[in-house]
């Protein structure tokens, strides 16, 4: 039987969501055949550039028009929530977002339970979870090739810890196979720390997880920059790098890296991405588990919050689910509004080729 096809549109056309289009230009079971863009210029190029020519202002006005099979939602995190419940109520088969997937639980557990009443599968889209590296040592620990996991502990957790942080949480769960349940944290610079902004933010602290274990947190730099977990005797390490793994000790003491060779990516030129809508399509059509899900996305931004959170009030232990789905944790504002509305503009010429492969025409 042949593999369906989808058709696409792809709600929000800055850079990321140029590269989603490119991305889904590429596969052979996807056709894009609608952009949402608000803004007039960037609308006209990326529909110069992906010849489409179904173009709206913005996903209420497509979806009185078009239904398509797929929606990707690649806005800025101001405007997420209510593109996701337009596509669900739109009936897509599914629909994806991205880091972070906003700034209120309330809001998230909203479109999560829109999704799910409607039976729409929600994906989340660009994060490095979904590497096939990562997948595959995630599977090789639940699988317990490595032996019982004795520990774990993130690395760096500083800047942005809903926006980029929210990946090192979203492979920690993964390697862990657990959710965090409690979180006590201490967090720099103290007007980081009063800001609505999780810009420039450092926390340090532990988590406790579903499976026991005490995670250590460290803000600041250490030899490793990343997740690692341990058993009695392997190292699994993932330092924004392909995943390292540790087995064994040498006569010294010293853990002996081994290779293992990893599933290869089908379209190495979009890394993650790629391996994420991927994964996406192959839910839509079969069933099964998503490699990044909308649930991912929000169990990422509620560690981050509660973080926050137990370190403002003075290193609280905070159990989740949290009770108050009002907190808040706003990221900065080139994620928040987009680049339009903090000062990073996208121009005509620049939406005409890839943001991130500028040598490649769309």
């Amino acid at each position: 039987m042949a593999e369906p096809k989808y058709t696409v549109a792809i709600i929000g056309g800055g850079r990321l969501g140029q590269h989603y289009a490119e991305v889904y230009q590429t596969l052979p079971n996807t056709e894009l055949v609608a952009i949402a863009e608000y803004n007039p210029e960037r609308r006209k190029a990326v529909g110069e550039r992906f010849g489409v020519k179904a173009l709206y202002q913005d996903a209420a006005a497509m979806y009185r028009e078009i239904a398509p099979d797929i929606a990707a939602v690649v806005l800025p995190g101001k405007h997420i929530k209510e593109a996701v419940i337009a596509s669900a109520q739109a009936g897509v088969k599914g629909v994806s977002t991205d880091k972070p997937i906003g700034a209120c639980l309330a809001d998230v557990d909203e479109m999560i339970d829109v999704c799910a009443e409607r039976g729409v599968v929600f994906a989340g889209g660009n994060l490095k979870r979904a590497s096939t590296d990562i997948q595959d040592a995630g599977r090789w620990l639940r699988a317990g090739d490595y032996g019982e996991l004795r520990g774990a502990s993130v690395h760096g957790w500083a800047g942005e810890i809903s926006g980029g942080g929210c990946q090192a949480i979203a492979v920690l769960r993964l390697f862990a196979d657990a959710e965090v349940t409690e979180v006590v944290a201490w967090g720099t610079p103290e007007e980081a720390l009063k800001s609505d902004c999780d810009e420039n933010l450092i926390i340090h602290g532990h988590f406790r997880l579903s499976n026991g274990l005490i995670c250590p947190v460290f803000g600041t730099t250490t030899p490793s920059r990343g997740i690692d977990v341990w058993t009695d005797d392997a190292l699994v390490r993932w330092n924004w790098a392909p995943v390292e793994i540790y087995q064994g000790f040498d006569s010294a003491g010293a853990r002996i890296k081994v290779e293992r060779a990893f599933t290869p990516e089908e379209y190495p030129r979009y890394s993650y991405l790629g391996t994420s809508i991927q994964s996406f399509l192959d839910v839509v059509s079969n069933g099964g588990a998503l490699w990044i899900s909308g649930h991912d996305l929000r169990q990422s931004l509620e560690v981050a919050i509660a973080a926050k959170y137990s370190a403002l009030w003075g290193s609280v232990p905070l159990k989740l689910p949290l009770e108050d789905r009002s907190l808040t944790l706003y990221p900065r504002p080139y994620r928040w509004l987009g680049g339009d509305h903090s000062g990073r503009p996208q121009t005509y010429e620049e939406a005409l080729v890839h943001p991130l492969f500028p040598k490649y025409k769309g």
